[in-house]
């Protein structure tokens, strides 16, 4: 999840220049970055441990991170990329960017375990429709509800080709509807009012109470009963299951040359850079923490059934699939 403030948008720096060989520069997306975020912490824990200088450069949101890096061409400053998920590791490993981490990630913990050679897991969570209580009493208990239910009732959801969730709400909707998705992506485009590029923009539009509803996460909830004692948002439990989302970090090949961004990407999986995650970024640790979770995290929507599609399914259907999406959504 990220902090649920409405973020600057699209791309927030430029690409640093003449990097010294003992510095790191990461590219992730723009929440990770802010004041709020995991950045700030993450940075001043790691450069107290390394001696060395960690530069942030952010894009909108996770599918941004790809599209960069293609638009790079290779050539890129970036020494590690941090915000893809599970969903793009087979692209972005044909892509050719990335080198092998060779590391030994036991102490990576998800969800079906993990076991991938090039990226390692930092966070993982599930995507949900987060309403506000004050506006809709009776939220959906299912995705077929949400589609066929009160159109004035309106959802900001974030775009495929641009946002990881964005594109995980498309796959869940793929996943449980089959050849017959593009029916239930009419139904869902009578349901809203935006479709932004970044996770940021929507739930800032959602916090600011431009829409009763939001695509987002079930730990999203967590933020404002921690840090604002308010439990007003919270997320809907569906009946058929939510899609899970397990955000990533990878070295570049440029990175796999430099020590202290294999360092980097060693720390992810400490239980020092774990304990950040879950009060800032706000999604689940994906590797032991050093102190047990808040309790308000056993509040939360806790789902039955884990949807998921295998990142070669995704690799192999996506341009497909979003074609098929936006077809309907510019009706």
């Amino acid at each position: 999840m990220r902090k649920p403030i409405l973020l600057g948008i699209l791309l927030s720096g430029v690409a640093v220049t003449h990097a010294q060989a003992q510095d790191v520069t990461i590219y992730t997306y723009e929440s990770f970055t802010a004041e709020w975020g995991p950045g700030a912490q993450v940075e001043k824990a790691f450069e107290a441990k390394c001696g060395c200088d960690v530069t942030f450069v952010s894009a909108a949101d996770g599918v941004a991170l790809l599209n960069r890096l293609r638009l790079e061409g290779g050539n890129t400053d970036a020494d590690l990329v941090l915000g893809i998920d599970q969903n793009l590791i087979a692209e972005a490993k044909a892509e050719g960017f990335f080198a092998p981490h060779g590391m030994d990630i036991e102490a990576a913990a998800v969800p079906g375990g993990w076991n991938d050679d090039v990226f390692v897991p930092y966070d993982y969570g599930y995507l949900a429709i987060v309403y506000d209580t004050q506006k809709i009493a009776t939220p959906p208990s299912s995705m077929e509800e949400l589609l066929n239910g009160d159109a004035s009732n309106k959802i900001a959801i974030q775009d495929p080709r641009t946002s990881t969730p964005g594109l995980g709400l498309m796959l869940w909707i793929k996943k449980l509807y089959g050849d017959d998705a593009p029916e239930a992506y009419a139904k869902l485009n009578d349901r809203i009012l935006t479709i932004t590029p970044g996770w940021s923009e929507a739930y800032g539009l959602f916090t600011d109470g431009e829409v009763p509803m939001v695509l987002s996460y079930t730990t999203s909830p967590a933020y404002h009963m921690i840090a604002e004692d308010n439990d007003r948002y919270q997320a809907a439990a569906f009946s058929e299951g939510h899609y899970m989302q397990i955000e990533v970090a990878g070295l570049t090949k440029k990175g796999a040359e430099n020590p202290k961004a294999k360092e980097f990407l060693s720390f992810v999986v400490s239980p020092e850079f774990q304990d950040i995650i879950p009060e800032t970024n706000w999604m689940l640790p994906a590797a032991a923490t050093s102190k047990p979770l808040n309790p308000v995290f056993n509040k939360l929507v806790q789902p039955d059934n884990a949807l998921l599609y295998s990142s070669d399914e995704v690799a192999l259907n996506r341009k497909d699939w979003v074609a098929e999406w936006l077809e309907v959504m510019s009706r």
